[in-house]
């Protein structure tokens, strides 16, 4: 376990010394450390002679992870967030003779909708310089 820790701190020092010779600072405020996995000893390391703090969930390219990697509360997020969608949708455009769609709870939220909120757009549309429809010949 130990070899893990020093092998982390090594990287942090081997990052500090790339910022300080490329002119670049670290926000200490900024710098958190997330501890994964069940049985974590969650260690401390440091970065610039200070210790960094531990926080419990930190979001990645738009998706909230936690020390637990629960997606549960990622998916609610989404949901809410599709909700909203909807209730502009239907509230801000509405069409003349046309039905709106549902205000949809989590346990109805089709997997297409919550689809955008969970993953990165280029694995959604596929390569950069193709089109959606070339992207998306798989599906």
């Amino acid at each position: 376990m130990l070899e893990g820790r020093d092998a982390i701190q090594r990287d942090v020092d081997r990052l500090e010394r790339w910022a300080h010779e490329n002119l670049k600072k670290f926000t200490q405020a900024k710098c958190k450390v997330l501890h994964q996995g069940q049985g974590n000893p969650k260690h401390k390391y440091r970065l610039d002679g200070k210790w960094i703090e531990s926080s419990p969930e930190e979001k990645d390219f738009g998706v909230l992870v936690d020390e637990k990697l629960n997606m549960s509360w990622q998916c609610m997020l989404a949901t809410q967030k599709a909700n909203h969608i909807l209730h502009e949708k239907k509230y801000g455009q509405q069409i003349e003779g046309g039905g709106s769609p549902p205000i949809l709870c989590s346990r109805e939220t089709s997997p297409g909708l919550l689809r955008p909120a969970l993953e990165p757009s280029a694995e959604r549309y596929g390569p950069v310089g193709v089109s959606p429809e070339e992207g998306n010949k798989n599906d």
